[in-house]
């Protein structure tokens, strides 16, 4: 299975194969759409920015489909749904907001190739493991007895199972007027309840568990996010504003130049 990237960046096409190249696909990368077009014939998938030099993403995601009926998944930092639902109306297979990470990228392109085994021109490889040999016949259905009694358990020889033990409860993380509920996953500002997304819980839930200590960005991006994100960290300044928003107090998150963040929550807030 031969991927093709279609890249400028360098540095993203790069680890890209390099990923791809650890799961046991084969790839080649080309920084331009008219490149792209020229490739597909040995092509069992397409990786496809939209930000390309030359041409539009959408409209080389266009050309391809009228070329071949090969997979398309579209990688973007370009996440609005008009971006999205043109990708997909232009023969896009699926479409993976940048940043991502490697696990899910991995998982979709096996979930788009499945797919893609009832196009002739892409139908699977026979020397894919489990693939069937040309001509041989496709292994008998399995079926299971369900027909035979089930054993009796009694005498002093059965015990009854005990209850599973229950996990011990999150404590509270709590700062000044901030409360943050890790088993309900609720934020509470001087006992109001303030809505937040999944990952500005799990972003406000890191610097709480340490009160002015300093968290890196990296640090913070591997553990709210994923260790083997691909794109810019700009996604954590975009929640680190949100957050600040929906707090009300635009200086209880820090911003260390160079490093990272703080929660610096005055302990008499709202005192």
């Amino acid at each position: 299975m031969n991927i093709l990237i279609v890249e400028d960046d360098d540095r993203i096409a790069e680890a890209l194969k390099q990923t791809l190249r650890v799961h046991g696909y084969e790839s080649n990368y080309v920084g331009t759409g008219a490149a792209a077009l020229t490739r597909l014939a040995d092509t069992g998938l397409v990786l496809l920015d939209l930000g390309l030099p030359d041409l539009d993403g959408h409209e080389v995601c266009r050309r391809i489909r009228e070329l071949s009926c090969v997979p398309v998944i579209v990688l973007s930092g370009r996440t609005e749904e008009l971006d999205r639902v043109m990708a997909l109306h232009m023969g896009a297979d699926d479409f993976v907001a940048k940043p991502f990470s490697r696990y899910e990228l991995v998982a979709r392109i096996q979930a788009v190739l499945r797919r893609a085994g009832g196009c002739p021109q892409h139908a699977a490889d026979p020397a894919a493991p489990g693939a069937a040999a040309p001509g041989a016949a496709a292994p008998a259905p399995v079926s299971l007895d369900t027909s035979l009694p089930k054993p009796e358990l009694h005498g002093p020889e059965h015990v009854p199972l005990q209850p599973p033990l229950q996990p011990p409860l999150q404590p509270l993380l709590q700062a000044g007027p901030i409360r943050l509920d890790p088993r309900t996953r609720k934020l509470f500002v001087d006992g109001s309840e303030v809505h937040i997304t999944r990952k500005e819980f799990d972003l406000l839930a890191m610097l709480l568990e340490e009160p002015g200590a300093v968290m890196e960005r990296q640090d913070i991006m591997c553990r709210v996010w994923d260790e083997n994100w691909f794109g810019s960290t700009r996604t954590l300044d975009v929640h680190v504003g949100s957050l600040r928003s929906k707090l009300g107090h635009t200086e209880w998150i820090e911003t260390v130049r160079g490093v990272g963040y703080r929660l610096a929550v005055p302990t008499a807030a709202h005192a």
